[in-house]
């Protein structure tokens, strides 16, 4: 057992559901954080962007569910099946966390399409790959290719047991591969390849439909009162 110091954030407006506030724990810049201390802090809640380690604490809100999938026990749908057939032909190739100029610039064109109004669609290069990657964890950039042309990327955290889906953009030319669900599915299959027993997707909130859409894969895991039970739907 190690004790790592937190530091609480001010109250702030949340991104994610309108009128509420948030309120953050993040692990202190000054500590050293390494895959497999991440690994056992992930399994606890927490969630990492960039450098930085974070677990809601919203005075007034639990909205915020962490949420994984048991890889061996996803039972996949008809529609999931079908993005799968549609993405038959697409290819994959898993690089590392480095800028690369073509992959920022599908990340700015995702960003003005899906988030136009958002801080994120002025991302400087620094900002972009700030945000996506890290000097201390172990992440890869993967590539989707559809015929010739670069059609997605997901990035994705390795842990010591799991796998982290940490984010996914796409050319909106081809919105219509449905290359967001096409990516969890590839990770699934990844991590079930690689005897890794999760895929953790990040929050899952009920009521915002960017957050909420992660119980279309089952069975989900949430994280409630500090232990992890399957989501009743």
């Amino acid at each position: 057992m190690i004790s790592i110091p937190l530091f609480l954030t001010q109250e702030y407006d949340c991104s994610y559901l309108t009128g509420e506030q948030a309120q953050s724990a993040f692990v202190h810049p000054t500590f050293q954080l390494t895959p497999s201390l991440y690994s056992q802090l992930i399994e606890q809640g927490f969630r990492r962007s960039g450098d930085q380690v974070y677990i809601p604490k919203c005075p007034q809100c639990s909205a915020c569910l962490p949420a994984r999938l048991a890889v061996n026990e996803f039972k996949i749908n008809r529609n999931q099946k079908r993005c799968l057939k549609k993405n038959s032909q697409t290819r994959a190739i898993v690089k590392p966390p480095v800028f690369e100029q073509q992959h920022y610039d599908m990340y700015m064109r995702y960003q003005k399409m899906r988030h136009g109004d958002g801080s994120m669609a002025e991302s400087s290069p620094d900002e972009y790959l700030n945000f996506l990657s890290s000097t201390w964890c172990d992440t890869r950039f993967v590539e989707f290719s559809i015929g010739s042309k670069l059609a997605g990327i997901a990035v994705i955290d390795y842990l010591d047991n799991a796998l982290s889906a940490v984010y996914t953009f796409f050319e909106p030319e081809f919105s219509s591969h449905s290359l967001g669900v096409y990516a969890i599915l590839w990770q699934i299959e990844q991590a079930k390849l690689q005897q890794r027993e999760f895929l953790y997707l990040g929050f899952w909130i009920k009521n915002c439909k960017k957050m909420s859409y992660k119980s279309k894969y089952q069975p989900l895991q949430l994280f409630i009162d500090n232990c992890w039970a399957e989501l009743s739907l």
